[in-house]
């Protein structure tokens, strides 16, 4: 990933000065020339100065956008090609995500206009592989004008309001024609919807170890991701959490506002990290619930092509890692480890012999 390296030098200003002298002479003074007024070259701005603290910042943000990037990408099939399996969480997408520099507070927001160029409009931040959008040819970086002819709203509440535009268009048509700025050049897409899982996949800026899921929302943590060794074991928790959305196991635990309110905390580019003392209010997942969402998970990691060999062995090593005792990780909230390995050789002798019946996997 590049590193942050500062703003680009700012063009030189140059001043030209006229000396004018006066010669006396013995005779009468000559006639005033006319003035003729000459037109002034407007200063340059001057440059902004970049602060070691801002530049810090600058630098965590596109940390934190690479890490983003990277749970997207991963999550792209397990979303589209699990839709029908999602039931009342099937959603229409446009298969993107957006902000702008208001997004974030404090000195965040100058940090984003340094490091990813954000201003008053929306930018695109991420695309969903797979999707409509990215078919299109929609880029990170993009800035959105319009849809279906409707200005984009901008400014502080454009990441608040753009949803009122955008859901009845996605609502009532197969596709949107979105009005782009890119390399400062105006540009017209034709955005297909994407018919997929609707659950929002987030990061959680923290780095305790754990996932989350609130019924909508499914979040992995830095530090949980700095725990996986690959791509593959991230896929094993967003489907985890998948799972669990689809389940209702949220709801039925009537923990859905304290998970919501953890997840609302770590999407912050600066959490409240005391959330995360003790248990952070969450009540462990009965064993029968979690070996329910095990074994869905499954399903959904094999119809998304992600191999399903190395999850008992991960699902192992976290709780040896991380067991119950450490508070607010993944297998505190989550103790069932017995149970969950038992689930996940259920469904893996289930699909394996789907597989080799040539039938749909599904449960």
């Amino acid at each position: 990933m590049a590193r942050f390296t500062g703003l680009r030098p700012a063009m030189p200003v140059i001043c030209l000065a006229l000396l004018l002298s006066a010669c006396e002479t013995t005779g009468p003074a000559p006639e005033p020339t006319p003035t003729v007024p000459v037109a002034q070259t407007p200063a340059e701005p001057p440059p902004r100065v970049v602060t070691p603290r801002l530049a810090a910042a600058a630098e965590a943000l596109t940390r934190m956008a690479a890490l983003q990037e990277r749970l997207y990408r991963i999550a792209a099939p397990l979303l589209i090609n699990n839709a029908d399996l999602c039931k009342s969480s099937t959603r229409n997408l446009l298969g993107f995500t957006a902000r702008n520099r208001y997004w974030y507070p404090g000195e965040y927001n100058e940090a984003a206009n340094i490091a990813f160029d954000m201003g008053e409009r929306l930018q695109v931040t991420g695309v969903l592989a797979g999707s409509g959008a990215a078919r299109a040819g929609l880029r990170r970086g993009d800035n959105l004008i319009s849809a279906s002819g409707k200005a984009l709203p901008v400014g502080p509440n454009a990441s608040s309001t753009v949803g009122a535009v955008f859901g009845p268009l996605v609502a009532s048509h197969a596709s949107l024609a979105l009005q782009i700025e890119r390399d400062d050049k105006t540009r017209e897409l034709t955005i297909p919807v994407t018919r997929a899982c609707g659950f929002v996949i987030e990061l959680g800026n923290a780095d305790n170890v754990n996932s989350y899921a609130d019924g909508q929302r499914v979040m992995v943590t830095r530090g949980m991701l700095q725990f996986a060794k690959n791509d593959e074991e991230v896929a094993y928790l967003l489907a985890k959490g998948m799972a669990h959305n689809i389940l209702g196991h949220a709801a039925s635990q009537r923990s859905t506002g304290t998970i919501g309110s953890i997840i609302d905390n770590l999407t912050n580019v600066r959490p409240d990290t005391s959330m995360l003392i003790g248990s952070g209010g969450i009540k462990a997942m009965p064993p029968e619930l979690d070996a329910a969402a095990d074994q869905l998970s499954m399903y959904l990691l094999v119809r998304a092509s992600v191999g399903i060999d190395g999850a008992p062995a991960f699902w192992k090593r976290l709780a040896a890692t991380y067991p119950a005792t450490v508070l607010n990780s993944y297998v505190a909230n989550h103790p069932g480890t017995s149970a969950r390995l038992a689930a996940i050789d259920k469904a893996t002798a289930d699909i394996r012999a789907k597989q080799v019946a040539k039938k749909t996997v599904a449960p």
